[in-house]
């Protein structure tokens, strides 16, 4: 009876000890030098000051970032793998690239979120969203519009929005490119009419003079460009989309580990490092704790889902 007691007494430190006892992985689905990546770098070195713990960030490109969410996703949930989930989850699975939905994840804390803009070069005979949905409407399948692949974020975001104000989702001609920054270079060349993308993605053409957004659609004003109409002032209309960024794990986290880590992001996020980080580099900030999160992304799944359905992408 006396060495079962003493091994159960040597054996509880090790049941009991808190989390994390060791380095921290986090994952980002996406390659070095993005957008994604830096906010994840940002967040990993906060996240380790606070944890008192390294905090070592790996890149698991490919599939359109299906590798990396599933990488997410099959770790063990014992809160020594996180990652950076994006967009791409809500979207993924509806065109058949991955069987991962948002429900595969423990939600963590939404992050990021740079919303959908319409952009116009400067010399653009539209010189308001009015203008421009007028035009649209009068001559449908005139007017092109770049700033993604065929069923990318953004290309998806402007079908959404014309869906939602009742005009025809492909009323304007979609011209897939490989990113925003080429739509842009095309856009100046008068290549094209508009580009969907997010301001901070158009925002050295604007700042250069040479593009003019139109409207975020966003509830709220953007911060990199306050006064851009959202487009909920100017129709109504209560379609958002965006890219959008925020911490997960493997499903099955351990309530007291999911709780920890939530108290930690939440305390970046409000921390002044990381919101001049995300200031400096033009990056929308947007918090939901992990229920909201959870919320949060099975709104952005329906809505994907039901666009991919109208515009039969979806699979």
């Amino acid at each position: 009876m006396a060495s079962a007691v003493a091994l159960s007494v040597l054996a509880a430190p090790a049941a009991f000890a808190a989390w994390p006892e060791r380095p921290v992985t986090l994952v980002v689905p996406w390659g070095a030098g993005g957008g994604t990546d830096a906010t994840a770098r940002i967040i990993g070195a906060l996240l380790e000051k606070d944890l008192g713990q390294p905090v070592n960030v790996v890149n698991r490109t490919g599939g359109n970032g299906a590798v990396g969410h599933q990488a997410i996703a099959s770790a063990a949930p014992d809160g020594y793998t996180i990652g950076i989930a994006t967009v791409e989850i809500s979207m993924m699975h509806h065109q058949g690239l991955t069987k991962l939905t948002p429900r595969d994840f423990t939600p963590l804390a939404l992050m990021n979120f740079d919303p959908a803009a319409l952009t116009v070069s400067h010399d653009s005979p539209y010189k308001s969203f009015d203008d421009l949905l007028k035009a649209i409407k009068a001559n449908p399948g005139k007017l092109k519009a770049s700033g993604t692949g065929q069923g990318g974020i953004w290309h998806l975001g402007l079908a959404g929005m014309l869906n939602d104000l009742k005009v025809a989702p492909n009323a304007v001609r979609f011209v897939p490119s490989n990113g925003a920054a080429p739509a842009m270079v095309d856009l100046a060349a008068g290549g094209v009419d508009i580009v969907a993308a997010s301001l901070p993605e158009a925002r050295s053409l604007i700042d250069a003079g040479k593009a003019v957004p139109l409207v975020v659609m966003a509830n709220e004003p953007a911060a990199l460009y306050p006064k851009v109409p959202t487009l909920k002032s100017l129709t109504g209309s209560g379609w958002t989309n965006g890219a959008w960024r925020g911490i997960v794990a493997p499903k099955g986290l351990p309530a007291e580990v999911q709780t920890r880590l939530s108290a930690s992001l939440k305390k970046i996020y409000e921390s002044k490092d990381y919101k001049d980080f995300m200031s400096g580099r033009g990056f929308g900030v947007m918090y939901a704790d992990s229920a909201e999160f959870g919320k949060f992304m099975d709104k952005s799944d329906a809505d994907m889902g039901a666009i991919l359905k109208t515009l039969g992408m979806a699979r």
